[in-house]
């Protein structure tokens, strides 16, 4: 809701364009920022404490916003300071709900996937939701009330995590825990920089990240307009894409554990991906682009379960904040950009290249990490017992499983969250 109401108040406050998008860039440097060096206070502190702090930290910002509105106290600079705080707050509380996961698995005695499925289906039908429910809100009760809203929902989630979230169990060997802040950053650093199969997804989400920004945000509606269409024609191709993709992360949430990653994952992205920007570049009816992308969310509901579970097994208990908000930084850097790149790209060789472009560079970015991670075990490492360096939880698994090398099944792997 934030995503609609901030920029909403901001636009009929000031009536000018230029400022709601600062605002909006203001909210995201700072998350990607802080998603990026979050992480070794997510992996000292706990992911449950790091995520209420930050829920009800966002709760407080968010509610200054209205609260000096109506007292007259709120200029256009403390705006942007309050945005930022909000992005700062918000980048490592989404880091540690992923980090969670994988306690959130064993507290429930379920399969990695079954828990990133269902992330997955409800992260995708809040946001869904959430425009319809944003304007709802701003229509019936006004662009303030609905901020009002906005910063008790981020209370009602500190709440929630403080009645429900698992609380750690195990302890982190001291070894794991020594160092400096930096040491343990570039620790995280090193761990993922020297993953022959992360690193490459890491860097493939970076750019489809920035792709499918520039597609939603200029790409479609300079589309729209090009052919008679409007606003609303906007938002049924999105829906569609959205309502297959949530019923598909459910089912993804059913049966994820019984199918072959790897497999997944390259019918996902091929699904999902290029057709969906080459379906604009031909001349072709609304029903058709409609279609495509109600097909490509079918692809798209099966992507973050799959990757959540690949990087949980992957990456060690005890570093896993670090990494996961290292890899969330990289894969959001370039979302700010998608939109101008966009513009001045369609502004430079046209509408139709443009699309040819981004969907060429979409299944390059999808076929890359198949090609660079063909020798990589899809399957994911066993889950390391916290305080266990990676040679010695690999060698642990050797003796367990001499005959596989330590590789698990599929079935018996465990999981994580992009």
């Amino acid at each position: 809701m934030s995503a609609i109401a901030i920029p909403w108040f901001v636009l009929i406050s000031t009536g000018s364009p230029t400022k709601t998008g600062l605002v909006s860039l203001a909210e995201m440097l700072p998350l990607v920022l802080s998603k990026a060096f979050g992480g070794p206070l997510i992996d000292r502190i706990g992911p449950r404490r790091i995520s209420i702090v930050a829920d009800a930290g966002s709760m407080l910002v968010v509610a200054l916003i209205p609260l000096l509105h109506t007292i007259n106290a709120l200029n256009f600079a403390t705006l942007l300071v309050l945005v930022g705080i909000a992005g700062a707050l918000r980048g490592p509380g989404d880091a540690a709900k992923g980090t969670l996961v994988p306690e959130i698995a064993e507290a429930a005695r379920v399969p990695l996937e079954r828990v990133t499925g269902l992330e997955s289906t409800t992260e995708r039908l809040a946001g869904f939701l959430a425009f319809g429910l944003a304007g709802g809100l701003i229509a019936v009760l006004g662009e303030v009330n609905a901020l009002w809203i906005d910063a008790a929902s981020f209370g009602f989630c500190a709440v929630l995590f403080v009645i429900w979230a698992p609380r750690r169990h195990r302890t982190i060997a001291k070894e794991q825990e020594e160092g400096s802040y930096t040491q343990r950053l570039r620790e995280g650093w090193t761990f993922l920089r020297k993953d022959r199969l992360m690193m490459p997804l890491v860097l493939m989400i970076a750019l489809t990240n920035l792709l499918d920004a520039a597609v939603v945000a200029v790409m479609i509606p300079v589309w729209m307009r090009t052919h008679g269409y409007g606003p609303g024609q906007t938002g049924m191709v999105l829906t569609a894409f959205f309502i297959t993709a949530t019923a598909f992360a459910l089912v993804a949430a059913g049966i994820g554990e019984r199918i072959p990653r790897r497999t997944a994952f390259i019918l996902s992205f091929l699904i999902c991906g290029a057709p969906r920007f080459v379906v604009l570049a031909l001349d072709v009816p609304l029903w058709v682009v409609l279609v495509t992308y109600a097909v490509g969310g079918v692809g798209g509901g099966f992507i973050n379960p799959v990757l959540g579970a690949l990087f949980i097994e992957r990456v060690p208990r005890p570093m896993l904040g670090r990494v996961n908000s290292l890899a969330e930084a990289v894969g959001w850097a370039g979302v700010p950009l998608g939109g101008v790149l966009a513009g001045a790209t369609i502004a430079g060789i046209g509408l139709t290249p443009t699309f040819l472009v981004a969907g060429g560079l979409y299944l390059l970015a999808t076929i890359a990490p198949v090609l660079f991670g063909r020798n990589e075990n899809w399957g994911g490492r066993s889950p390391q017992p916290l305080g266990l360096s990676t040679e010695q939880a690999e060698q642990d698994e050797v003796e367990r499983h001499p005959t596989d090398r330590g590789e698990l099944r599929t079935s018996e792997l465990e999981h994580l969250s992009h």
